[in-house]
């Protein structure tokens, strides 16, 4: 199911032209991401995350701009998993206009759970599985 959160676009996020720089589109999307996590009670903090999964790492990251965000202000970025394997799960994801009326930029993310002491893959813990599930599409 697709969630959605405001998430802001400041001045320092802009172009020389006044517009959304290309690589803060990713970040727009990294803040709406995490924003939903820390809701369901992850945190950077191990002594006070609800999970153990901590080390979720970007491997794939593809966004198609469609239109330029001008200025700074509020957009929407809707999100979902179309997939969550054993180790690694997909985000889709749009950047839109307050209103709905303009989706800037759409995509995908790739994150891969890595174990905290050897850095490789490690399968996702059933209590971050769980909080995953109003994310999964249809």
């Amino acid at each position: 199911m697709t969630q959605t959160r405001p998430v802001q676009v400041h001045f320092d996020d802009l172009d020389a032209m006044g517009l959304l720089h290309n690589s803060r589109y990713a970040l727009l999307v990294e803040r709406a991401i995490s924003a939903y996590w820390a809701e369901q009670g992850w945190s950077f903090d191990p002594a006070v995350s609800r999970f153990k999964d901590l080390y979720l790492a970007v491997r794939e990251f593809k966004i198609t701009y469609n239109a330029p965000v001008m200025g700074a202000g509020e957009v929407l970025v809707d999100f979902w998993m179309d997939r969550m394997g054993r180790t690694s799960g997909v985000y889709g994801f749009r950047v839109l206009s307050r209103d709905r009326s303009i989706v800037y930029a759409e995509g995908y993310r790739v994150n891969v759970n890595l174990d905290p002491q050897t850095f490789r893959p490690t399968p996702f813990s059933a209590e971050l599985r769980t909080a995953a599930e109003p994310l999964m599409a249809g």
